[in-house]
């Protein structure tokens, strides 16, 4: 039967094969021939050739930072492990008005748990949305919703212009004494 419909299509009509079909030439979509072979390329959606990076073969893709003026610098093997081995980290934004804490993911940037004083719950329930006893509560809120997502460990560097003292530090003795493990480096 294959036999008859390639026979009458040969006969009638100029043809062309297709993949593993044998077509009328009407029916054949637009191809470019190589060597014989037909390629079909995709167009981009502007009708160009997309851009392609040398570096990684992915379109459009750019780097925030800058590239380093050493390509062949050394990376240890802690610079390149750390963020999979201590994946949360820690923090902590103090103001004159409110305090809030958050633990993220290094890799993936998604915030695990977060804890504010401007949150309505928390807001009715404390006296002064940035005293000690503040902190001391968001720490404790935090370390609960942080074992609710199965979060116990986490580190905390402090920013250049933060101290490790007063407010600061209570959130973070708030955070161990109520069950998370974390690692505090100061430089």
């Amino acid at each position: 039967m294959l036999k008859q419909a390639i026979g009458r299509i040969c006969r009638t009509n100029a043809y062309a094969c297709e993949g593993n079909k044998v077509l009328p030439w009407s029916y054949v979509s637009s191809c470019c021939f190589h060597n014989g072979q037909a390629h079909m390329a995709p167009r981009s959606f502007f009708g160009v050739e997309d851009f392609v990076d040398d570096d990684n073969s992915r379109p459009y893709t750019y780097q925030k930072g800058k590239k380093s003026k050493n390509p062949n610098k050394h990376i240890s093997f802690k610079q390149r492990t750390v963020a999979y081995m201590e994946p949360f980290t820690l923090d902590v934004f103090i103001s004159k008005r409110f305090v809030s804490a958050s633990l993220t993911h290094r890799v993936t940037s998604k915030q695990v748990a977060v804890a504010g004083t401007n949150s309505k719950d928390i807001k009715a329930v404390l006296r002064s949305r940035s005293d000690i006893p503040a902190c001391i509560a968001i720490g404790r809120i935090l370390a609960e919703r942080a074992m609710e997502a199965d979060v116990y460990t986490a580190s905390y560097t402090p920013r250049d212009r933060d101290k490790f003292e007063g407010k600061i530090r209570a959130v973070v003795q708030s955070l161990i004494d109520n069950g998370i493990d974390l690692k505090v480096y100061l430089d």
